[in-house]
């Protein structure tokens, strides 16, 4: 239940920065001007959609699994606790490339995207976490 709740938190940030993207939304609540300096650069997109839409995708299919895991019949799936786990680990290598960027190529920092960071490495810990707790009572 914390990996839905935690994915839903992302869900909502990805959804405010894929708004401002497209318009929706004049300035964003940054406190420090990075974060539009980030999200008009040109690392901003990727294959023609922001980044933040990607990130949306992502934590709407963390959360669709998250939530069907804690269904009776998927609780002790393995399948689905090594899925939830691959997909973390990716966004945690696609972020950590993100951040990579900003600092070192924008010479910015979005605080949104570094609270986006943060979601997923919590994910992640939650991920690694529910696969032990799997690996103790053994199904699938």
């Amino acid at each position: 239940m914390a990996m839905a709740v935690v994915a839903l938190l992302g869900l909502f940030l990805g959804t405010y920065l894929t708004l401002y993207k497209f318009g929706y939304i004049g300035t964003l609540s940054c406190g420090t001007g990075g974060c539009e300096q980030v999200q008009t650069s040109r690392w901003s997109m990727l294959f023609g959609l922001p980044i933040a839409t990607w990130g949306m995708g992502f934590y709407a299919a963390v959360l669709v699994l998250s939530v069907v895991g804690i269904q009776p019949r998927f609780e002790d799936s393995r399948t689905l606790s090594n899925a939830l786990l691959a997909m973390t680990g990716w966004g945690v290598v696609f972020t950590a490339w993100l951040t990579y960027l900003e600092g070192n190529v924008i010479h910015a920092w979005c605080r949104w995207c570094l609270g986006s960071a943060a979601i997923v490495v919590v994910l992640l810990v939650l991920a690694v976490w529910d696969r032990v707790q799997l690996g103790r009572v053994g199904a699938d």
